[in-house]
């Protein structure tokens, strides 16, 4: 797909509201309880949160979000069916470095959900893939009118997050430690 061609979830406005199709609604009720997808809320805070998200449908090959916008990124999505690709550009490569394939129950857009941040990635549909997606005025909505849920859904995002982070930062570890042996071993090749 050339790099014009991309498509982006629809806005909001567009996209029916998940309560609209019931058996999408129970789908990701029961994503939301599970401790995989980090939130393990309570059947009732599940569905609280159902009542404020929206399906998205996305075609295989569709860019959900591109490394480096920042437009649009007011949203997060809950993947129900399919699968996404994950990849972040290192600077010489047209088409990223693969970072991980996510399917059902896994989550995008956390951080810009919460920031409202450029994307720190690219996130492509490797086959059509269907999602609930909150926005950060549906998260507002939450938050003004089930305060206690949206709090269990801010601490949840925000321990994703952190547990990201904390991951990256073993990832830098190890790689400090290989460029280390890396140039212990020039060094010893530079003194023979």
């Amino acid at each position: 797909m050339a790099s014009g061609d991309s498509v982006s979830p629809p806005a909001a406005p567009r996209t029916p509201p998940l309560t609209d199709r019931p058996e999408l609604a129970a789908r990701t009720v029961a994503l939301l309880r599970t401790k995989s997808a980090l939130f393990d809320l309570d059947e009732a805070e599940a569905r609280c949160i159902v009542d404020y998200m929206r399906v998205v449908n996305l075609p295989r090959g569709a860019t959900v979000f591109r490394e480096g916008d920042a437009a649009r990124t007011d949203h997060l999505l809950l993947i129900l069916a399919g699968d996404v690709s994950v990849d972040m550009s290192d600077g010489d490569r047209v088409d990223g470095l693969p970072v991980s394939v996510l399917g059902p129950g896994s989550v995008v857009g956390e951080m810009a959900l919460l920031d409202g941040g450029p994307r720190s990635a690219t996130c492509t549909a490797m086959n059509d893939v269907i999602a609930a997606g909150i926005s950060r005025a549906g998260l507002q909505r939450l938050a003004h009118e089930h305060p206690q849920v949206a709090l269990r859904l801010m601490v949840a995002i925000a321990q994703r997050v952190g547990d990201r982070l904390r991951a990256l930062g073993e990832q830098l570890r190890l790689y400090a430690r290989l460029n280390a042996e890396q140039a212990a071993r020039l060094a010893e090749l530079e003194r023979r």
